[in-house]
């Protein structure tokens, strides 16, 4: 099938569809012969898509279908449709999608995080690399003086932005293939020693106390702004039917709409650790509290994301709000 073929013999049913697609009103008569119309535009688009892909006739047609579709539909959703669509639908499926690379990632950080706490702590002299034995004596007292260095909201929005700044190397660099490993390895290593440093002393308890309340949360952002970026790297690498600038753009699209669900939960994490973590609570309570809300990002990511996913929503933004592929004049 010849397109410019294609485009001559339905150019008159086109713009038939666009005069009456723009048409401040409507008889009878015309309202049935617009969806007849649309109709018959429709199943023109699907085969200009199946056959030909994206292209400038196809977009044309489509903002032409479009018109028309409002004219029997009404207006487009508002902004606060788009709104609850965007956080019932495209970030919860976005989450969705990047789960096992999340836990990947995960499960990377945990392995490399153990291996380092037993290394440092297989030879006295290893943590003296790190600091003298003085200061490693202080390290407990220093650990837990961290929290209340400053006030709640400006400790909030200490660790919020530096738990961005990780979230986003991740995000932003995770095309070049080595930037998402290198952040985790550095997470890992810090971590790691951190454990060894007060499992030296016996208080290893404390490391994990005091991480537990915002630390679930936490790292778990970390990791799937990690799993994210890491997709990205993959669908550049094997981008299947696909062109490597497609896979790009649709992929990268989900990745940033990932990137502002990582956003709000460390927003959240970061809230937890600036007050919550500090307070003279029960540890149950404090850990509880993150508990809960680790329980409520679960919920949203893992049920509500399965659930949408199941409808055929991939955590991308639908084609109107994306844009068009190829510039298109009607």
């Amino acid at each position: 099938m010849d397109l410019d073929a294609l485009t001559r013999v339905k150019r008159p049913t086109w713009d038939r569809l666009a005069e009456l697609g723009s048409s401040s009103s409507l008889s009878g008569r015309e309202a049935d012969e617009l969806i007849a119309q649309y109709q018959s535009g429709a199943g023109d688009l699907a085969t200009i898509q199946t056959v030909y892909g994206s292209t400038r006739e196809g977009e044309v047609l489509s903002q032409r279908l479009g018109r028309a579709r409002n004219r029997f539909t009404g207006a487009p959703a508002g902004m606060l449709v788009g709104v609850l669509r965007f956080f019932g639908e495209h970030l919860p499926a976005a989450l969705y999608r990047v789960r096992w690379w999340t836990l990947g990632a995960a499960i990377f950080t945990i392995i490399a995080a153990t291996l380092t706490y037993f290394w440092a702590s297989s030879d006295p002299a290893i943590l003296t690399y790190y600091a003298s034995e003085a200061q490693l004596e202080k390290y407990q007292g220093n650990f837990i003086d961290y929290y209340s260095e400053y006030s709640e909201s400006s400790f909030a929005a200490r660790v919020f932005t530096n738990n961005a700044w990780i979230a986003a190397q991740c995000i932003l660099f995770g095309i070049t293939g080595f930037m998402v490993p290198y952040v985790l390895m550095q997470n890992a290593h810090g971590l790691g020693v951190s454990a060894a440093v007060l499992g030296r002393y016996e208080h290893l308890d404390v490391f994990f106390l005091w991480i537990m309340p915002h630390g679930l949360l936490e790292l778990t952002m970390v990791f799937v702004a990690a799993g994210a970026g890491l997709k990205l790297f993959w669908s550049w690498i094997v981008p299947g039917a696909r062109t490597r600038m497609q896979a790009l753009a649709e992929e990268g699209r989900s990745i940033g709409i990932v990137a502002i669900g990582t956003t709000i939960f460390l927003f959240i994490s970061g809230l937890i650790e600036g007050y919550v973590t500090r307070q003279d609570w029960p540890w149950a309570i404090k850990i509880g509290i993150g508990v809960l809300a680790f329980g409520l990002y679960l919920t949203y990511s893992l049920y509500l994301g399965r659930k949408v996913a199941r409808t055929g929503e991939r955590g991308d933004l639908i084609e109107f709000e994306a844009g068009a592929r190829n510039i298109a004049q009607d």
